[in-house]
């Protein structure tokens, strides 16, 4: 139950900021904009390390340098989601956003990607996976 939540946290706090991240990027620009929200993000992260105290920096070199990379690609998905809410707006720009992460997600799940516990593909994820696409497709209809 606590992953339902914090998944309709992460949904909701996501259409939020990239609406807020478009606004703010249309008086200061899109890589300032991006500056901000990361700068803003190293921060807060910051005073919760220092507070909870739950891991340790020190087994960093354990770690695979690809897993490392995470803040680079999440430069690239705040100016992704910007990008595309100011060209489609939030509605259209996070129904394909949702789709392709889902469709991501499946792929690293059958495969067993990165270190995943391998998630067998079957006919129900397609379909469900086609109704997505298909209700995309409706609710953009004019």
């Amino acid at each position: 139950m606590a992953g339902i939540m914090y998944s309709i946290i992460a949904g909701i706090l996501i259409s939020i900021q990239g609406v807020f991240n478009s606004k703010a990027s249309e008086k200061i620009g899109l890589w300032q904009t991006n500056v901000l929200v990361h700068g803003l993000g190293f921060f807060v992260s910051l005073i919760i390390v220092l507070m909870v105290k739950d891991g340790s920096f020190s087994k960093i070199t354990d770690v695979n340098k690809i897993y490392l990379i995470g803040g680079a690609l999440g430069v690239v998905i705040v100016y992704s989601v910007m990008k595309g809410i100011t060209s489609i707006g939030p509605a259209y720009s996070v129904s394909i956003l949702l789709i392709s992460q889902l469709i991501i997600a499946l792929v690293i799940d059958s495969f067993g990607l990165f270190g995943i516990e391998k998630v067998p593909f079957n006919t129900t994820k397609l379909i469900g996976i086609t109704m997505m696409i298909s209700g995309v497709l409706v609710f953009k209809m004019k």
